[in-house]
């Protein structure tokens, strides 16, 4: 079940979506724990039902044959009992799901904490997280001082039912003793049979607690199933008329096949069109960029310049295919002969999805493939070794599942090993060797942490052990080896000095590599050659133009905004 989770909350991006607009609560508890809990106590349930079953048969002839009034006792005694633990008990489900919540956040507060621990230290803020982190804390005690009083009822009625077992199938059968129908040992057999078959009718009773517990985590992980099916209204929401952001990938062979069946001729010097683009935000639907119409061609260098929050990592996204909401058409001109994809990443229409629904993780996957890179302004560090985090995300697959890792790993379960089946667009390169990744190192002046961190084999905390400006060069060095057609840089140098941000930016372009930055430096002018000027606007007006292309070498140099309003 972690598997198939798993595999779908990777699928589709789902994983970002629960992120970026907070859809559900803690997904990670739900497939850590909720699944742990939710096999473990299905399982303990059916052979509780298993057995209760074989016992029910085994002694219902018994009761019945000696004196049937008793077994009709015992039937309205156990629905008796039934429907007063419903009654008690009734709010045990909610005060179940709202625990595993609570204490949910309450670890996510604390492994923030872990994540933050140096930005909470500059900030002197002990204090004020030690206060968040016990109002959460308290939040999660309230609560199950609630549970713990509803769970106290329920036991006060258990117990009494448990003990009145004991008497009440010798009250019913006594006078039939004392009037001489039966003997002594009727009594003893009927008192045995009536509790086995009272303890087989009586589960719900004595095991309600867990059911409720149970229950709980049904509604949890039936929610996060609903989800990831994408019947979650506020996912479905999202789906209208306006989702409509199309990305294309093309061939630079003489001819490719369309999407309706035509030739088309693809620019061999062509890398990206943008055409007609209008980005609105997911959620509330506020314009960002209106009618977008551009080209880059190889040598073309675009910076994307504009005030915080006018939409210029918004633009990123809708290149990358992570925001979808708006209309418009964005082409990668991939080189080498592919077959045509063509994806509504908006939608997920019959002709453009498999059987198992796998057109957004397939079309991600293409864009990687086809040498479309993205360099975020704080890198992400895998939990692996020096050399993994080089070879991420290009060659993931071959070093987890290298020739010596299959070997140490060649009784483990073959669904713990299954990867997203390949979209069979183009071929990776080799996997770098050793040296390469030791001369990439070099490259972009890391050297010096080999011997820092013994190798490229040694496991550390990246994210910590390394300043932000070390993991952006590191980010520098993957993309590097990957050596991608086109890269979008999200402010990728903001923690690096001029003369290392020179020396990448160098580096890229002598690699061929075409480039689209996000930049407020008046230092990166000289990198690019087209400017490409975001300005905010709060108008939900479609029709407003909000941006301007123009050659860097025609921006004013001491104006706040590049370009006359």
């Amino acid at each position: 079940m972690t598997s198939y989770y798993m595999k779908r909350y990777f699928k589709n991006r789902t994983f970002y979506k629960i992120q970026s607009q907070s859809i559900i609560d803690n997904p990670d508890q739900r497939i850590n724990d909720d699944l742990s809990a939710f096999t473990g106590t299905a399982l303990a349930f059916s052979l509780t039902l298993f057995n209760a079953a074989v016992d029910l048969v085994s002694f219902s002839n018994i009761l019945y044959g000696i004196y049937p009034p008793l077994f009709i006792v015992l039937v309205v005694y156990s629905l008796g009992g039934t429907a007063i633990s419903v009654f008690l008990g009734k709010n045990l489900v909610n005060l179940n799901f709202m625990q595993e919540k609570k204490e949910a956040d309450f670890r996510y507060g604390l492994v923030r904490v872990r994540e933050n621990a140096e930005s909470i230290a500059f900030y002197g803020g002990e204090e004020n997280e030690l206060q968040l982190l016990l109002d959460r804390f308290r939040r999660a005690f309230e609560n199950l001082s609630e549970l713990l009083i509803a769970s106290r009822n329920l036991e006060f009625f258990t117990n009494g039912y448990r003990y009145l077992i004991q008497i009440l199938p010798a009250a019913v059968v006594a006078p039939m003793y004392f009037s001489g129908k039966i003997e002594f040992g009727v009594i003893n057999q009927s008192v045995s049979a009536f509790n086995h078959i009272l303890s087989d009718f009586s589960l719900i009773v004595f095991q309600f607690q867990s059911i409720s517990a149970f229950s709980a985590v049904i509604d949890r992980l039936g929610e996060f199933d609903d989800l990831l099916d994408g019947n979650e209204p506020s996912v479905s929401s999202q789906r209208d008329s306006i989702d409509g952001i199309n990305i294309v990938f093309k061939s630079s062979g003489p001819s490719v096949l369309s999407s309706n069946g035509s030739l088309t001729q693809s620019d061999p010097c062509m890398v990206l069109e943008i055409r007609n683009l209008t980005l609105l935000t997911p959620r509330s639907g506020n314009v960002l960029i209106t009618g977008l119409t551009m080209e880059l061609k190889e040598k073309d260098h675009l910076l994307v310049m504009g005030p915080s929050g006018s939409g210029k990592t918004s633009l990123l996204r809708a290149l990358a295919g992570l925001w979808t909401s708006g209309t418009g058409e964005i082409i990668y001109h991939v080189r080498g002969s592919m077959r045509l994809q063509k994806t509504n990443s908006s939608s997920d229409e019959p002709s453009n999805m498999n059987l198992e629904g796998e057109e957004l993780l397939q079309s991600s996957k293409q864009r990687r493939d086809n040498g479309i890179f993205f360099v975020p302004q704080r890198p992400y560090m895998v939990l692996g070794t020096l050399r993994q985090q080089l070879l991420y995300p290009t060659w993931t697959e071959e070093v987890h599942h290298s020739p010596d890792n299959d070997a140490q790993n060649s009784d483990r379960l073959p669904f713990l090993s299954e990867v997203f089946p390949s979209d069979g667009v183009s071929a990776k390169s080799e996997v770098p060797t050793t040296a390469e990744l030791i001369e990439v190192l070099e490259v972009v002046k890391l050297g010096y942490i080999l011997p820092r961190f013994n190798g490229l084999d040694s496991m550390h905390d990246w994210a910590s052990v390394l300043s932000l400006g070390e993991q952006q060069r590191l980010a520098f060095a993957r993309l590097l080896l990957a050596t991608p057609t086109l890269v979008l840089l999200d402010e990728s140098t903001s923690a690096l000095d001029e003369a290392n941000e020179a020396h990448l930016y160098s580096q890229i372009e002598a690699a061929g590599i075409t480039y689209v930055s996000i930049g407020h430096r008046k230092t990166l002018h000289k990198f690019h050659n087209k400017a490409l000027y975001i300005s905010k606007s709060d108008s939900t007006d479609t029709n407003l133009r909000s941006w301007e292309l123009k050659p860097t070498d025609q921006l004013p140099l001491e104006e706040s905004s590049p370009f006359p309003s």
